[in-house]
């Protein structure tokens, strides 16, 4: 079985609409919420600011967890286990460059996902935002007792919602 990827994502509301990047995966162009994998030494709350500045260029601010998601990549089987925050805008610095990759930074509506089904990333991008409009939250503490998460993945997969 191949390594669990882990992965820490942002959900950023604001006004109806939600932060979303175009990157390059597998050499196509997909839409996606900003995140990434957790560094060395990482919480990830901090992986998930950090992610989203370079990926964005906009500044946040964890406000609270969403969920944890596990996907299993239909064709590769590869795992996914995502865990994502809802995070609050504070600021974004044009100046700054986006990370490689990056190939724009959108604001989205539900509907506007919804017309772009096929070229989202994964079905995560279309459950997270789901999720979040139905009020759906973990309590802050639910990750406490499993950091750092890079040595407790099956602790983590364990609590995982199946995508």
């Amino acid at each position: 079985m191949l390594p669990t990827d882990l992965t820490v994502a942002a959900v950023v509301p604001l006004d109806g609409r939600y932060l979303m990047v175009e990157e390059r995966s597998s050499g196509v162009v997909v839409v996606t919420q900003p995140g990434g994998h957790i560094e060395a030494n990482e919480t990830p709350e901090q992986a998930v600011v950090r992610e989203t500045l370079e990926e964005t260029r906009c500044t946040v601010k964890v406000d609270e967890l969403l969920g944890v998601y596990l996907w299993i990549h239909p064709q590769t089987r590869q795992q996914f286990l995502r865990i994502v925050y809802v995070a609050n805008l504070i600021g974004e610095d044009r100046s700054r460059a986006l990370d490689d990759g990056i190939h724009a930074v959108h604001w989205y509506t539900p509907d506007d996902l919804n017309r772009r089904r096929k070229s989202l990333r994964s079905p995560l991008v279309m459950r997270s935002i789901e999720d979040f409009v139905a009020g759906q939250r973990k309590p802050r503490s639910f990750l406490d007792d499993m950091l750092p998460v890079q040595r407790n993945v099956d602790r983590v997969l364990a609590s995982a919602s199946l995508i």
